[in-house]
């Protein structure tokens, strides 16, 4: 479980997120969502210290890792796997390497079990035989797998995902999601996802945090999501609803 309490980060005199306080389940995929530029992956950014929030604190079950000292946050962020948007591939490096790259920097293991850690992972996202490829020679879809691949080879506790249907198509992110789901549930992952697709809300969104203009303005599930009785997230639903129905036909 991750607990964050409080938290605000400004950048220059903008004020982006606004003394957000929340709770991210284990075992089921825990959903940030809203508009674009709302404030989202900067919370984010907040809880993974990317972005070091300017108030509040962040608990990793129940461990303060804001005012942590340096050994509790190398321990923690071992544990953290990381899906960026776009995939963030290393152009220059074959997918066997890139998946690789996280046991390279923190595994203490033999090179032959690094390899069958990477094989099970590209097994597990459902690619074969795309060892030697390059990222240019892969589609979309297939380099958001590679990216779950390399989140996951260090078996993390924590798994967060930022706007991981970006640019798919709807079919190929609804097969993202249902991996994401998958994986979250068979490892008894925390895992928070950030996105404005209603498709992800609809499909997988179990606990579901609504940011608008950077504060928290509603959380619940997919259930009720559609009837929530505030007026931005209403909007929000609605026109992702007009979106949806326009790339439909």
């Amino acid at each position: 479980m991750i607990e964050v309490q409080h938290i605000s980060k400004s950048f220059g005199d903008r004020k982006v997120i606004k003394d957000i306080s929340g709770s991210f389940d284990k075992g089921k995929p825990n959903l940030i969502i809203g508009a674009s530029g709302t404030g989202k992956s900067v919370l984010l950014k907040c809880i993974v210290e990317i972005a070091e929030p300017d108030e509040g604190l962040v608990f990793y079950d129940r461990r303060n890792f804001t005012e942590g000292d340096r050994n509790l946050k190398i321990e923690v962020r071992r544990e953290i796997g990381m899906l960026f948007q776009g995939g963030a591939l290393f152009d220059s490096k074959s997918v066997e390497e890139n998946v690789k790259f996280p046991l390279d920097l923190l595994a203490k293991m033999p090179k032959d079990e690094k390899l069958d850690r990477v094989n099970f992972c590209l097994k597990r996202v459902g690619l074969h035989n795309v060892n030697e490829k390059m990222p240019s020679e892969l589609s979309g879809g297939m380099k958001k797998r590679v990216g779950i691949a390399r989140a996951i080879v260090n078996n993390p506790k924590y798994l967060f995902c930022d706007e991981p249907n970006s640019g798919l198509d709807p079919q190929t992110s609804i097969l993202i999601d249902e991996l994401i789901q998958d994986i979250t549930e068979d490892y008894d992952t925390t895992t928070i996802v950030v996105t404005h697709d209603m498709n992800s809300v609809m499909g997988i969104g179990e606990n579901i945090m609504f940011i608008y203009k950077g504060e928290k303005l509603w959380e619940g599930n997919k259930n009720d999501v559609i009837h929530s009785g505030v007026k931005e997230l209403d909007d929000f639903v609605f026109a992702n609803k007009i979106m949806l129905g326009m790339k439909g036909k």
